[in-house]
């Protein structure tokens, strides 16, 4: 059974939160995901910048 993720930093831009994590081989990720109801988007960086980035360019579909 994996382990939960245990998010750390999370900032919010917009509707769109960014967090960074540990991996289950124990590598830095982080995470971008829209908080809007009906959205759906979220994604994965290696670099936190990247995670950033993609929130604030992030427009809802939804």
């Amino acid at each position: 059974m994996p382990l939960p993720n245990r998010y750390r930093r999370v900032i919010r831009i917009g509707p769109v939160k960014v967090a960074t994590y540990y991996t289950r081989h124990g590598v830095d990720r982080h995470t971008a995901a829209c908080t809007a109801p009906g959205c759906g988007f979220s994604a994965d960086y290696r670099d936190r910048a990247a995670a950033e980035l993609a929130a604030r360019t992030h427009h809802c579909s939804a």
